[in-house]
């Protein structure tokens, strides 16, 4: 069966079904004689939900360390969270629902909003929210929480879902591989299957169904590919590249503190990872990151109903800032809209979003929502090396309207004689064709370009990426999208900058052979996937890889570029 690959090895044991008893949610109104009664139980549930967390919070960090924690922390911060809690024990007082039925309400509302975002890590979040839900009714219902740390024997966990919570109390020496129906690559069950070091495969849609406890199960979680009952021969090939693997890994390992540098060190490249909170940084740092090529702030407006203050945002920043230091950390403005709603904005229903009212452009028609989030971004330039990229811009106009306020910003600041970067740099992504067509004028107006692939390949062929009937058009290979590519790394280095790449083709270590040759000078990726774009990279001369690239550009289908990457990588 073939899924998505969530967490690289290969796994092979005997198969263990990890079922669940579906919670019955009473949809009963309650008498309101009980109505007192109703609200202490849901008191009883979040306290010891908390006190659940807290535990499940202490063991992870002992046992992955403190990013993997932070998961945990952020459910324990949504049950104080009076928002959350306040709507629950609304819908109990106000119209007599019963515990259960109220926190699977408000679970469900909140958790549709995450699923309606196109943005997979954001969507994933969803996840956390049906976690939190599942823990709240299990106490309400005083249920026991099974514990996948009691498993005796080697096994593969085969579900339909694993929750964060799950997943966190898997014993290593015992669960060789997990594959699940659900998922994509940035679900917690997939981060945390990395962390763990377990293969993973994710989104196989029927295993659960399928497999059977004591069957024989092989998880590839490097090609995405989970074979049941598998014949001797094929058996002892898997175990051969599980071998080949565990040396692979042994080998990067020992690249951690090297330089990514290129054969015969004919040109040096920055590997840097992307992140979605502080807590990231930790598993940036302990890949060999050599900072930070994207922050996502939007997690600081989500989940909540009110816009955050300038001083909650300043502290994450800033944190973020003193962790990294001295490595730069570039901070993107707030990137809303499309997909990704904020409910106390009251946005506007749009026939197309994604062509629509979102990032930079909602940025510039609400100036005091982006003042306040750049004022926050400057103060906390002052605690490490601090760079400011706008997302979505599209021309000039844009851009100087963005820089106007950003200066508006360190006017306010030096009157008020708080200190700041006053040589932060300032860049933009590189999204939207049209800014990629006059990269050469925009980068006269700032210090470097980052490159924003997943928007800008879908945007470039037309190809909606989360639509499957069109999936086989969205190609980061086709000419057009390289030569894109090309054009903005080229118009940089003439100016004497820069150009990196946050997307998804930055992390794709069969890529990095053409990124590297079309000369681009930073690659930015999910953390795990560094050591492996190092190695790649390490393997190959500047001049071979520039020579590739030269000749990729010259070529019409994108299935002779991949099939011409594939022979330079094998070789």
């Amino acid at each position: 069966m073939k899924g998505i690959a969530a967490s690289p090895g290969i796994g092979i044991g005997r198969v263990y079904i990890l079922g669940e008893e579906p919670l019955v949610i009473d949809k009963t109104p309650i008498e309101p004689k009980n109505l007192e009664a109703e609200l202490k139980l849901l008191e009883d549930s979040i306290k010891k939900s908390e006190d659940q967390l807290y535990k499940l919070m202490v063991n992870v960090k002992q046992k992955l360390g403190k990013d993997q924690a932070a998961i945990f922390e952020a459910h324990l911060m949504m049950l104080q969270d009076n928002a959350f809690l306040d709507e629950i024990r609304a819908k109990i007082s106000h119209e007599l629902a019963s515990a259960t039925f109220a926190v699977d309400q408000v679970v469900h509302k909140y958790s549709a909003q995450f699923l309606k975002i196109e943005d997979e890590y954001l969507r994933e979040r969803a996840t956390d929210l049906e976690d939190i839900g599942k823990r709240l009714t299990k106490n309400l219902l005083r249920l026991e929480t099974r514990s996948l740390n009691e498993l005796d024997g080697e096994f593969v966990v085969i579900a339909k879902d694993l929750s964060p919570s799950d997943t966190a109390q898997v014993n290593k020496d015992m669960v060789k591989a997990i594959a699940i129906d659900l998922g994509g690559r940035t679900s917690h069950t997939a981060i945390m299957s990395r962390s763990l070091e377990i293969p993973a495969v994710v989104g196989l849609e029927k295993i659960s169904g399928v497999a059977q406890t004591g069957d024989i199960a092989i998880v590839d979680g490097n090609t995405g590919v989970v074979i049941l009952n598998p014949d001797e021969i094929t058996l002892k090939r898997y175990q051969e590249s599980q071998e080949a693997y565990l040396e692979n890994i042994s080998e990067l390992r020992q690249l951690k503190g090297e330089p990514c540098i290129t054969r015969c060190g004919s040109r040096k490249v920055e590997l840097t990872a992307n992140i979605g909170s502080p807590a990231d940084c930790a598993g940036a740092l302990e890949n060999g990151a050599e900072g930070i090529g994207l922050y996502r702030t939007e997690f600081l407006y989500m989940q909540r109903d009110n816009l955050p203050i300038e001083e909650e945002q300043f502290l994450a920043y800033k944190e973020v800032a003193k962790t990294m230091n001295p490595h730069p950390v570039i901070i993107r403005t707030l990137d809303i809209g499309g997909d990704k709603k904020l409910p106390y904005l009251n946005m506007p229903e749009e026939m197309n979003p994604f062509l629509g009212y979102r990032a930079i452009r909602l940025c510039l028609d609400r100036p005091e929502i982006f003042k306040t989030q750049l004022r926050a971004i400057l103060r906390a330039s002052a605690f490490g090396k601090i760079r400011i990229m706008y997302p979505m811009i599209s021309g000039t106009e844009e851009l100087r309207q963005a820089n106007a306020i950003l200066n508006e910003a360190k006017l306010e600041l030096d009157e008020e004689q708080v200190s700041f970067d006053r040589n932060v740099e300032v860049g933009i992504m590189i999204e939207i064709p049209s800014a990629a067509m006059i990269s050469d004028i925009l980068i006269q107006e700032i210090d470097f370009f980052s490159i924003g692939t997943n928007d800008l390949v879908q945007y470039t062929l037309a190809a909606d990426r989360m639509n499957e009937r069109i999936s086989y058009l969205y190609n980061p290979l086709h000419p057009a999208v390289l030569r894109l590519i090309k054009n903005v790394i080229d118009a940089s280095h003439r100016a004497g900058k820069w150009t990196g790449m946050c997307g998804e083709m930055a992390g794709d270590s069969q890529l990095a052979p053409v990124l590297l040759g079309l000369g681009l000078d930073e690659f930015s990726m999910s953390a795990v996937s560094i050591p492996w774009v190092k190695k790649v990279i390490r393997s190959l001369s500047y001049e071979q890889a520039k020579a590739l690239a030269d000749k990729a550009l010259t070529i019409e289908n994108p299935e002779e570029i991949k099939a011409l990457l594939k022979t330079v990588l094998e070789n």
